[in-house]
């Protein structure tokens, strides 16, 4: 029986050689993007990007491109704008001008089927608060974004299950939200955000509700992924040593990029 119906209609650089290798001991998700996106450079592209509410200009013609396998850490003080620019690059939010494309796609401007549809293939999101369901387990909380694009229930259930081993959760496979420590809460949101397989993964303060030692296993985590996958992380953080250990660190300062 299914427990979820899905509708019917995701600075200085160092020295990396990060290339995106096939999940090959996982379900691998399908794709239909286009092979020239596929094969593009940058799977982040943003230009001139302005938004404001009301009378307040959040974002002053930022610009930012990141490479595939790239890990970038965005820091800066409250208010820098850092969040917004994030959900203008998961799509969760348009800007008022400039352009957003994801692994070649150019998003800013697509009608609201096919953006909801690309941005749960294309873009997996980490947030401060797990946003996980209560009432249903680890393994229901990972599938649902493979439900909501129509897959095979089975094939989800088999990546969502290989994504909990491959991150130290098998054992809490039927293990509601709240029987999991927060450690292990971000382990399952991480998860999630993995099943479609997407060309990048926004994390906004991923570790702002850890002690120092789950924090610290979250970060070791991102690197994992991106080293064993190819993975590219674009992650906003007050955290300086997740800054530290990124690419690229870029600095928000009054709504645009640092120089």
């Amino acid at each position: 029986m299914r427990f979820f119906e899905a509708p019917r209609i995701h600075a200085e650089r160092k020295e990396s050689s990060k290339v995106r290798k096939p999940l090959t001991d996982l379900p691998l998700a399908t794709h239909d993007l286009p092979q020239t996106a596929l094969n593009s450079k940058h799977v982040v592209r943003a230009v001139r990007l302005t938004k404001a509410y009301g009378d307040l200009t959040v974002l002053k013609g930022v610009d930012l491109e990141v490479e595939r396998g790239e890990v970038v850490a965005i820091v800066g003080a409250s208010g820098a704008g850092k969040s917004t620019l994030l959900h203008l690059l998961g799509t969760l939010d348009r800007p008022d001008s400039g352009q957003v494309c994801i692994a070649g796609e150019q998003v800013s401007d697509l009608p609201k089927t096919r953006l909801d549809a690309f941005r749960n293939r294309s873009i997996g999101f980490v947030f401060q608060a797990h946003h996980l369901l209560a009432e249903f387990s680890a393994l229901e909380n990972v599938m649902i974004p493979g439900l909501i694009a129509a897959r095979p229930e089975t094939q989800v259930r088999e990546r969502a299950k290989a994504l909990l081993g491959q991150l130290g959760l098998f054992a809490r496979l039927d293990h509601k939200p709240g029987q999991l420590s927060g450690g292990e809460q971000q382990r399952v949101a991480v998860a999630r955000a993995l099943l479609n397989e997407p060309d990048v993964i926004l994390a906004d303060e991923p570790s702002g509700n850890l002690d120092s030692d789950h924090s610290r296993e979250l970060h070791q985590l991102f690197f994992k992924l991106r080293e064993q996958f190819g993975q590219t992380f674009v992650i906003v953080t007050h955290n300086p040593d997740l800054a530290a250990m990124a690419d690229r660190k870029l600095v928000m300062v009054d709504g645009r990029m640092a120089p």
